[in-house]
């Protein structure tokens, strides 16, 4: 009997995540969005040193929310056109509990909803004799 992986997609970027899972022949999606995408209009004035600080906070929460999604799955392929991918893949491959999950990285521009699930799909695809 074969064993069934769960294959999951994350097209991001620093501010949204569009979550794909596959499951056969069934794609599922959902978004999680960053919360500095939430309250896009606060008002640092000019302190600088607040800015980045609540920034880099809102980044640490994103990529914690994203990491509790990942760690259900056994193969994940983070894709989007900036290094919010490759930045996610650092924190993911530090933590030992994503040893036994093959995360893979590429770059994407901006897609829609059917080019994301079509990107996944062939991802999964193309790669199904890797371990």
């Amino acid at each position: 009997m074969k064993i069934s992986k769960k294959k999951l997609g994350v097209w991001m970027d620093h501010t949204i995540a569009h979550i794909i899972e596959i499951n056969k022949n069934t794609i599922t999606s959902k978004t999680i969005e960053s919360l500095s995408l939430q309250g896009e209009n606060q008002n640092f004035g000019k302190d600088e040193s607040l800015k980045h600080n609540t920034e880099k906070g809102e980044l640490s929460e994103f990529f914690k929310r994203l990491r509790e999604v990942i760690k259900d799955y056994s193969e994940v392929i983070l894709f989007g056109p900036t290094n919010a991918k490759i930045e996610l893949h650092n924190l993911l491959k530090e933590d030992s509990h994503f040893n036994n999950i093959k995360i893979d990285t590429e770059t994407a521009d901006n897609l829609t909803e059917n080019q994301m699930h079509a990107f996944v799909k062939e991802h999964f695809e193309n790669n199904i004799n890797c371990i």
